[in-house]
């Protein structure tokens, strides 16, 4: 270990002692793991490899995630644009590598003892990988470390139609006609059919790369949440990249809108 990692890892116990010390830490993370394209093109290598180091983060991020009590982590893998938008044999690798990410999370045991929820349009995925994704939930259902959402063929967009679609449904199931159904939508009836439902918002969302926009991530949830976005790429977002996010969220007055 050479003296800048040990004065990095001496700055991040500081850090993290005082954010302790402080309490008031997130309850729900949610993070936008942008820039592993990037990253591997500035280093001269092909985007799957950007993308497997990315997938090689998570367990770090679970583990910071953990040690410090946050019981709710969201990571966004895919977007639906992605699914319609990345060249076909780049998304096809990318399905891979994450598909056999949430494989090993489940069979090893996701760090801090997460269970995994994957969260988007899963019909609009190849099979293949929706049955991955739905094996994974299956497999980590009895852990009680806290609650991983794996986003994948998620827009904040299509989650919110998707929540009026299913309430609407509930309501003819019940033999509501359409006016009185009408009536009876408020924004916690929308919110029970969020694929996040049963858990709380996310107090902080996180995304890397530079990039200062959320792209509608968590469009409905993160109405009153903090952001936080760091200048790094994901593959090199480091254990004090998070506890600077951490304190950063810590130091702010929340008003919820008041």
């Amino acid at each position: 270990m050479g003296p800048s990692d040990l004065l990095y890892r001496l700055y991040e116990r500081r850090l993290a002692a005082d954010l302790r010390r402080r309490g008031g830490l997130p309850r729900h993370i949610g993070v936008i793991l942008d820039g592993n394209r990037r990253w591997a093109r500035e280093l001269g290598m092909g985007t799957s490899e950007g993308h497997r180091r990315g997938a090689a983060q998570i367990d770090h991020l679970l583990a910071w995630s953990a040690e410090l009590g946050i019981p709710v982590v969201t990571l966004w893998l895919l977007s639906t644009e992605n699914l319609l938008q990345r060249h076909p044999a780049e998304l096809a690798e990318l399905l891979q590598i994450i598909e056999a990410k949430v494989e090993q999370l489940a069979r090893d045991g996701a760090p801090g003892g997460y269970r995994i929820v994957p969260v988007g349009q899963l019909e609009a995925l190849p099979e293949r990988t929706r049955a991955s994704l739905l094996a994974a939930e299956r497999a980590s259902r009895g852990n009680r470390g806290g609650t991983l959402h794996v986003a994948v063929g998620y827009g904040g967009r299509e989650e919110i139609a998707d929540a009026v679609r299913r309430l609407l449904a509930e309501y003819g199931d019940k033999g509501l006609e359409l006016g009185e159904a009408a009536g009876l939508v408020t924004p916690d009836e929308i919110a029970r059919h969020l694929y996040t439902a049963g858990v709380p918002d996310p107090d902080l969302v996180i995304r890397t790369s530079g990039e200062v926009r959320l792209s509608g991530f968590l469009l409905w949830q993160s109405a009153h949440a903090e952001y936080y976005f760091a200048d790094t790429y994901w593959p090199d977002f480091r254990k004090v990249d998070f506890l600077r996010a951490l304190r950063s969220y810590a130091q702010r007055r929340r008003r919820f809108g008041r």
